[in-house]
This record gives structure tokens, C-alpha cells and sequence, in this order.
């Protein structure tokens, strides 16, 4: 029979960030990935201002920085009539707030997750089994005590564990399994994600959302190419695939005229990959011995790209909040409710935020009653330059940021300054 003091199931952002902090405080952490690695395309590659100032006070900020990504330092939205976009959310403007990085790095989450994996092994108490998904939890006397799992060969088995952390995306089988009530609210679009080539004179770092009558979409700048978000009226892929690649490449260039050049790149609808957008929250986070946390315990909206961000943040916060327990052996459910406590305010205000943005500029887009930013926000920012500090800390830093505890930390390493690289996707979603 296999033992770990903690299972974390999921090896995405929040997974590996809570293995290596355990790690750190010398708990023996085993994570398990469904996956033979992390090289999947189209997940959120979103690294905001905290969280790279997490990795900073966990000593890898020097590796992060050396890892191929675009930094957005600025968020505009395009002026009716076809003048210059106008900024409404400006994340230099960070600076003065003592924030050390003041963008949004896009870089490959398979990149983020690699580095994250090669700290945490540096740590001997650590272990990271590839190719072996959690099949369901293990119950005794009313409790969770570890988990089944399968290998990509077949072979099945039983990890025991003290506490089990579920890190499995919003499709969580854990919290399916659960029994644990879910609050779930509408969301009126659903998002597509596709590529199309980026010009080398093209060398902003400004999200640029484009508004167009029934549909919108998202410009992001990656290392090499343009990444779109394509947002549409929720259950709506079927009839979008069925009118085919030739009226999808028209629609594209009537919303983006500046990339009509280069539809042809969509070389199928194959290339173009549907998000089912979600957004909801437990109302519990825990059962005796499994804890739920990022998207798994509060599916986000792709509004704002905030939930890897989140999910980071809620890894942090358990570790913090846990390692105590953990090192004792026993994780009472009155320490694992402490987390949701603890970060249970940032989600619903965020998820707040989020909710407005769909009743006041999605739904209306997607209706055909909103095309063209609203004149006041564009008037008030240009009047007012200082209030795009607001939505660049909304986005870049959030509410209650957390920040990694003593026992992680190691010597912070300032990357040596480096042009800033141009850009590169979820089975989730970026954020827009």
C-alpha cells in the first residue's frame, strides 16, 4: 500500500505551486498528472504581477524571466471611428504601488509548469507521477484517506494519504464525487481560440479587445504569432462549425479588418478550440480529509484571465495555512475550512466583477446593442489618466494577494534586465 502525507491531484499551475511549497516545508508531497507532461496547447499562459512576485520570493525568478513569453503592459480598446486605441488599463502604472512586475508575462504554461517540476524535485520529499489520473476517492469510515488511480498502462492502485487536495480544473472528477453543493452562474458566452501569424513589425504588448455585432474577440501578442480569442453566444458551437471554416475566416476579418490579410491561416476548424465557459463556485471547499481549490473549488470566466492567477493564489494560502497540520500528521476539517475563509472573499469579488462585465459589455455585444466602446469609460480615462491604475490592479494583482511563506522562500535573484520578447495556449482557456 503506497502512503504520502498529502496527494495533490492535477498538475496544473495550482497542483505544482502547492507540491513545491509543501515540498519546501519538508511534508511529503505526491502530485498526480493524468498526463505524460505538460506540453498541451491552448491553456492559460496568463503569469500576473503577483504571482511573478511569488516566483521571485521562491528564488526562480531569474529562470522565469529567461523563459520565452510577451509582456502586456497595457490594455486599450479601439476608438469609434478608427483612431488609436484607447488605454483603460495601464499595468506600468503598478510601479508605484511597489509592484516588481509591472506586466502580464504570456509565456507556454507547459514552460511554467517544467520549471516548477524541476524546483519542486530539488526537494527530497517531493514526487511527481506522470501518466496516472485519480480515478476516485478512497472513503473509510466517512473519510477521504488517499486515492485511486490508473496508470496510462492500465495498472491500477491505491495512494493513502493524510489529505488530498483537488487540483483538477473545473471538470474536477473529485468534486463530482463529492456530494458538495454547486453555485453556478449564467454565462452568456462561450469562447473560441485560435492562431494567426504576428508581422515582425508588429511589436505592442497591448490587449486589444474588438467589438463587433453578435460576436467579440480578443487580440493577445505572443512570441511569434497572435493569439485570438473568439467569444460567441453560448451554446452555439455546433452551428459555428457547421457553417464552415470559409464563413468562420469572414467573420474573423470583418471583427479584426487589420488581420483580414491573414485568415487563410485558420487552415480548419480543427485549428480553432472551443472553450465551454463556466462559471461557478462550491458553497463548501472540503470534506474530512479532500480539499478543493482553484478551479476545481471556483470555475472562473476567461474575463480578465484572472483564474490561474486565483488558482496560484489559493495554492499559496493552503500551504501557508496547512503545512503546520500536515507536519503534525493530522489535518483536522476546521483547518481545511480555514482556507476557503481565507480565500473566499477575493473569489467572490472577483467572480462579482466578472458577472458585471458579462451583463454590461458581453451580453449587449452579443445582442448587437453594444458595437463600439462605451464613449463615457473612453471619455473618463482620457480625462483622467490615473484611473487606469484601477483595472490594471483588478487584473494584474487582485484582491488579497498571498505571498509565499517563510519556510519556501530562497535568496531573490533580480533577472538581469532583457528586451521584452514578443509572445505563445487551455484545455481551459486563457483569459481575455
Amino acid at each position: 500500500m503506497e502512503r504520502t502525507t498529502c496527494c495533490v491531484v492535477g498538475g496544473g499551475p495550482a497542483g505544482m505551486v502547492l507540491g513545491l511549497l509543501l515540498a519546501r516545508a519538508g511534508i511529503r508531497v505526491t502530485v498526480l498528472e493524468k498526463h505524460a507532461d505538460f506540453l498541451r496547447d491552448f491553456r492559460g499562459d496568463t503569469v500576473h504581477p503577483s504571482t511573478l512576485d511569488l516566483l521571485d520570493d521562491l528564488g526562480l525568478g531569474e529562470r522565469v524571466a529567461a523563459l520565452p513569453q510577451c509582456r502586456i503592459t497595457e490594455v486599450a480598446l479601439p476608438t469609434p471611428g478608427g483612431g488609436p486605441p484607447q488605454v483603460v488599463g495601464d499595468l506600468a502604472r503598478l510601479a508605484r504601488l511597489g509592484v516588481r512586475h509591472p506586466y502580464i508575462a504570456m509565456m507556454p504554461q507547459w514552460d511554467l509548469l517544467d520549471l516548477l517540476a524541476d524546483a519542486a524535485r530539488a526537494e527530497p520529499s517531493f514526487t511527481l507521477r506522470t501518466s496516472t489520473a485519480a480515478t476516485g476517492a478512497l472513503r473509510e469510515n466517512g473519510r477521504v484517506t488517499g486515492v485511486r488511480y490508473r496508470t496510462a498502462d492500465g495498472a491500477s492502485g491505491i495512494l493513502r494519504a493524510e489529505l488530498t487536495v483537488a487540483c483538477d480544473g473545473r471538470h474536477s472528477l473529485l468534486r463530482s464525487g463529492s456530494g458538495l453543493a454547486v453555485r453556478e452562474f449564467g454565462v452568456p458566452f462561450d469562447a473560441w481560440w485560435f492562431r494567426l501569424p504576428r508581422r515582425p513589425d508588429e511589436t505592442g504588448a497591448m490587449l486589444t479587445p474588438r467589438l463587433g455585432t453578435g460576436r467579440f474577440a480578443v487580440v493577445i501578442p505572443r512570441e511569434g504569432y497572435l493569439q485570438i480569442a473568439y467569444l460567441g453566444r453560448k451554446g452555439s458551437d455546433a452551428a459555428l462549425r457547421a457553417r464552415g471554416i470559409e464563413a468562420f475566416r469572414a467573420d474573423v476579418a470583418e471583427l479584426i479588418p487589420d488581420c483580414a490579410d491573414r485568415v487563410g491561416a485558420i487552415g480548419s476548424m480543427d485549428d480553432v478550440k472551443h472553450l465551454d465557459v463556466r462559471l461557478n463556485r462550491l458553497r463548501r471547499w472540503h470534506v474530512d480529509g479532500l480539499l478543493f481549490i482553484g478551479d476545481a473549488a471556483h470555475a472562473m470566466s476567461p474575463i480578465g484571465g484572472v483564474g490561474i492567477n486565483l488558482a496560484v493564489q489559493d495554492a499559496v494560502a493552503a500551504a501557508r495555512l496547512l503545512a503546520p497540520a500536515l507536519r503534525r500528521g493530522s489535518v483536522p476539517g476546521a483547518e481545511l475550512a480555514r482556507v476557503r475563509r481565507r480565500r473566499l472573499l477575493p473569489t467572490v469579488l472577483v467572480q462579482g466583477v466578472q458577472r458585471i462585465m458579462h451583463r454590461l459589455v458581453a451580453a449587449p455585444a452579443l445582442d448587437g446593442t453594444l458595437t463600439a466602446p462605451p464613449a463615457a469609460v473612453l471619455g473618463l480615462m482620457r480625462r483622467v489618466p490615473a484611473l487606469r491604475i484601477v483595472p490594471a490592479y483588478l487584473v494584474g494583482v487582485g484582491p488579497l494577494p498571498e505571498r509565499a511563506p517563510a519556510f519556501a522562500r530562497r535568496p531573490v535573484r533580480t533577472p538581469s534586465p532583457r528586451s521584452a520578447p514578443a509572445a505563445t495556449g487551455a484545455d481551459d482557456g486563457d483569459g481575455v
